[in-house]
């Protein structure tokens, strides 16, 4: 079963719903800000994908933490932060329970699930 990994306000997520209910892809929406996401979850997301991929620096949630975090934002640091703030995760987070992918893109889903 296909889990979509996201926030409901987040345009790039319901581009994603939209693209997956257009190709008839059924699939299961996490939404992560009401649902909580796990430390486990989030560890196997960044040590698959790379936290740095994981990790959104574009957004207000980013902006909004004090310097002294941002600058010490690590691989054994951004766990934690990433569960406490699930908004700082870049979105969304596509899991086919064999392969994982972060943020939209149709040329990547196309490749992948269809």
């Amino acid at each position: 079963m296909i889990t979509l990994f996201g926030i409901s306000q987040c345009d790039t997520v319901r581009k994603a719903r939209k693209w997956l209910d257009a190709n008839n892809i059924n699939y299961t929406f996490h939404d992560f800000r009401r649902q909580g996401l796990t430390l486990e979850q989030v560890s196997a997301w960044c040590t698959e994908l790379g936290w740095e991929k994981v990790l959104n620096k574009r957004g207000t949630t980013w902006r909004q933490l004090p310097e002294d975090t941002k600058h010490t934002v690590n691989e054994t640091s951004v766990v934690p932060l990433l569960v406490a703030h699930p908004t700082l995760i870049k979105r969304p987070i596509i899991d086919t329970g064999s392969q994982r992918l972060v943020g939209f893109s149709e040329t990547n889903y196309q490749q992948i699930l269809l």
